[in-house]
């Protein structure tokens, strides 16, 4: 998806703290003494590289200009924040392409570890490891302005919508366990095939986390809105976790990276700055 041309109206669209063009002051972070593990003492994928893996293209406002190694995007900027803390600096990190759902399945991996919005749950804790949450998420509902139901207020509402969603998900969970539509969703392999089904009116709405759903109002569907957000999943709160091999080593030091960010509260000031305008959508009860 070409989306250069876009990003000057997603810097003001997207996210209310607008983001900068040089990288987040967090990307090349230094060591800290506040964790133990240093790169000397890991086992890594590649000798003396962090190696991190992440999807193509690499979507906004997780990344930016479809490229991870630039340390913008709240995504790039954790990883890069993670790595600093293990010791690394920006020279001593390279990123590997890694499709979404190849980053939680069983088996060896090619990456140290994986960042792609990847939600923990039980079941894909079973294939992998993943680390402490660095991201507290919300799915949330987008529709066409004038379609049937851009005007809903509660889940009820939405039943009968044909929903489009992105397979292995866990937008795709939400639909069937909080919406519970009439109808089986239509589900896509692809986030952008999803959105190109909105777009083309092939389904009334389509359900992703909610810094994506700006970034698809935004930047994606120029007539469509957020119709509301989700108060919960029904369960305990959703989070994003770096994903690491089964029983990887890395896993108390990658754990130990991501307390002493938000200890210190960096954790916070990244989300501050690339997802800042995810607040306020209305919930949908």
């Amino acid at each position: 998806m070409a989306r250069p041309l876009m990003l000057l109206a997603l810097a003001v669209a997207l996210v209310g703290c607008a983001p900068v063009d040089e990288p987040a002051s967090t990307a090349s972070a230094a060591p800290s003494s506040a964790t133990a593990c240093t790169k000397e003492q890991l086992t890594l994928v590649n000798a003396g590289k962090l190696t991190i893996g992440t999807d193509k293209p690499a979507y906004e406002p997780w990344f930016k200009d479809d490229d991870p190694s630039n340390g913008q995007g709240f995504e790039s900027a954790v990883a890069f924040a993670v790595a600093g803390e293990l010791g690394f600096d920006r020279s001593e990190v390279q990123w590997a392409t890694v499709k979404f759902d190849s980053a939680f399945a069983p088996g060896k991996k090619t990456f140290d570890f994986d960042v792609n919005q990847v939600s923990i749950t039980e079941k894909r804790a079973q294939a992998v490891d993943f680390s402490k949450g660095y991201y507290t998420v919300k799915q949330a509902v987008v529709a066409i302005k004038d379609g049937k139901y851009a005007a809903a207020r509660s889940l009820a509402e939405l039943k009968d919508a044909k929903i489009g969603v992105q397979v292995g998900t866990t937008s795709f969970e939400a639909v069937k366990s909080v919406i519970k539509p009439s109808a089986d969703p239509n589900v896509y392999n692809e986030q952008i095939d999803a959105v190109n089904a909105l777009k083309n009116k092939q389904v009334d709405a389509l359900v992703v986390d909610l810094p994506t759903a700006f970034y698809v109002t935004a930047a994606q569907i120029e007539d469509a809105k957020i119709v509301g957000q989700f108060s919960s999943t029904g369960g305990a709160p959703e989070e994003f976790g770096l994903v690491m091999e089964k029983g990887s080593p890395l896993k108390p030091c990658v754990d130990k990276a991501v307390d002493a960010l938000r200890s210190k509260g960096e954790l916070a000031k990244i989300e501050e700055q690339w997802l800042g305008s995810a607040v306020g959508a209305p919930e949908l009860s």
